[in-house]
């Protein structure tokens, strides 16, 4: 009896674990010039976005890399709106004293990579009234990122409108090595 009992705590402990990998999403997005809106920038930057949205819908890991930026980094966020559209931005990854975003926002280097942990508590109301976006409306982010209409976006002084921008693409299967890497870096 006490074998059966050992075996069904195993099989059930097993299942969560692999319940809750299964329930973690991993996203990513190459951002390049030709991306921006709404004519593309020539530019020979670009930066690489991934993130893993965790089990329950109710935080992002990401890890964002940029490099060979022509004009001083300004600011980096998330936006919403879809392909070739530019929408509001709901969350921010870094700014700088020109550019500083919401209190606790990191400073952005001028190249490299930034990580960090998003909640609603990130996500600011969006610019754009008809968006409806409200602050702290993470599901709604996530909802938005799902259906290609987000996208990673760094700004620089040279285009302040963004010099390297890139749609989300999204894998439902999660990456075991982003997911280690994501979290190692938190």
């Amino acid at each position: 009896m006490k074998l059966f009992l050992r075996s069904a705590l195993v099989l059930v402990t097993l299942l969560g674990v692999i319940v809750s990998v299964v329930q973690a999403e991993t996203i990513q997005a190459t951002l390049t010039g030709y991306e921006e809106t709404p004519a593309g920038v020539s530019t020979v930057a670009s930066g690489e976005f991934r993130a893993m949205i965790n089990r329950g819908d109710e935080s992002i890991d990401y890890e964002l890399t940029y490099s060979d930026l022509q004009g001083a980094v300004r600011q980096a966020h998330i936006h919403v709106g879809q392909l070739s559209v530019t929408g509001s931005i709901v969350i921010w990854f870094c700014g700088t004293t020109t550019n500083p975003g919401p209190a606790g926002t990191q400073t952005c280097p001028q190249f490299g990579t930034i990580t960090g942990h998003i909640t609603a508590a990130n996500v600011i109301a969006g610019s754009i009234a008809t968006q409806q976006l409200a602050a702290g409306e993470l599901a709604e982010v996530i909802r938005a990122i799902r259906a290609g209409a987000a996208y990673v976006n760094v700004h620089t002084d040279l285009s302040p409108g963004g010099e390297i921008r890139g749609p989300r693409r999204g894998d439902p299967r999660p990456d075991p090595g982003v997911r280690q890497a994501l979290r190692a870096s938190h």
